[in-house]
């Protein structure tokens, strides 16, 4: 019972670092954080995203990534979404009292997108977003994709993203970003009733 107390208010915190041959990251997660961001990957617009996933998710994140920039974005884009992927799942503990699921729709002026997150245990990423642009600021947007493919594998989660419509390529990338936000915040919440429980019929998450 003292154990179980213990993990029911215990900070949900984690920090990771990733080093592989191309990149090197160190990232520091708080669940129940106030929106404070710190982030240098190297890429700025991709900065700028991380920030709107810790304001919006009201999660206090720090990363430092150094990548191999010179040949591609692509290991970075994709190793800091696996690396916070794995700080979400460390941080969750045994998931008790969570409420598992989240989704969101994001209204960004002309453009609406949709973001549903189950933090199952079953790694599955579905994106659908027709975006026009190659880059948008200095990001290669098809590595929208990578990075949160690389989410849900290290977070185990299921992770669905849309594009619902749009005119601006600025705009879909970050109502993406902001709609994962949300409903990944609402996923990591808690709930009193439920403080004790497991969310999952199986017993297992």
């Amino acid at each position: 019972m003292a154990s179980l107390q213990n993990e029911l208010t215990m900070a949900r915190t984690a920090t990771i670092h990733r080093k592989t041959k191309e990149t090197d990251i160190r990232l520091k997660l708080n669940l129940d954080g106030r929106g404070k961001a710190c982030i240098a990957t190297g890429i700025r617009f991709f900065d700028h995203m991380l920030d709107l996933v810790a304001r919006h998710g009201a999660f206090d994140l720090d990363v430092n990534a150094r990548g191999d920039l010179d040949v591609d974005q692509h290991h970075t884009v994709e190793d800091v979404g696996i690396t916070l992927g794995q700080a979400v799942q460390k941080a969750l503990g045994t998931k008790r009292g969570i409420l598992r699921a989240g989704y969101f729709l994001m209204p960004m002026d002309e453009t609406l997108a949709a973001a549903a997150v189950d933090l199952s245990g079953r790694p599955c990423c579905v994106v659908t977003a027709k975006i026009a642009a190659d880059r948008v600021g200095d990001f290669q947007v098809e590595l929208l994709e990578d990075f949160f493919h690389g989410f849900a594998q290290a977070a185990k989660a299921n992770v669905h993203l849309r594009v619902l419509y749009g005119r601006s390529s600025h705009h879909q990338v970050e109502a993406v970003f902001k709609a994962f936000a949300r409903a990944l915040r609402f996923a990591v919440s808690k709930d009193k009733r439920l403080r004790k429980v497991l969310p999952s019929t199986k017993g297992l998450l």
